[in-house]
């Protein structure tokens, strides 16, 4: 993963709306959800909540998919592993007595 890209990544996430927004998405798992939903299960208004998927879409958090009036929306689960893998990498300059439960722990994810 490119420096950039991981910026991108984290700054989307550096935001409590955008981080609650991204994690229902990892609990909604490879169903989704319809951005409707998200926006009532949250109590964000609609046009904010368009405002997080968007920032969370354009950073490779997010997809989605229009079913007839529906947008719906699933959390890119390989573009957080890449993130999670990129910033453990070089964990404790790869001292398994130091990071190993890390580095076990996203390899089995």
């Amino acid at each position: 993963m490119e420096n950039n890209i991981a910026v991108a990544a984290l700054s989307a996430l550096a935001h409590g709306g955008r981080l609650a927004v991204f994690r229902l998405l990892v609990q909604a798992g490879l169903e989704g959800l319809p951005a409707g939903e998200i926006a009532r299960s949250l109590g964000v208004p609609a046009n904010t909540m368009s405002t997080h998927l968007a920032i969370l879409s354009h950073a490779g958090l997010a997809t989605f998919e229009r079913h007839s009036r529906f947008v719906v929306y699933r959390a890119n689960i390989d573009s957080l592993r890449e993130l999670m893998v990129f910033l453990a990498k070089d964990c404790c300059q790869g001292r398994e007595d130091l990071c190993g439960q890390l580095i076990i722990d996203l390899s089995c994810s």
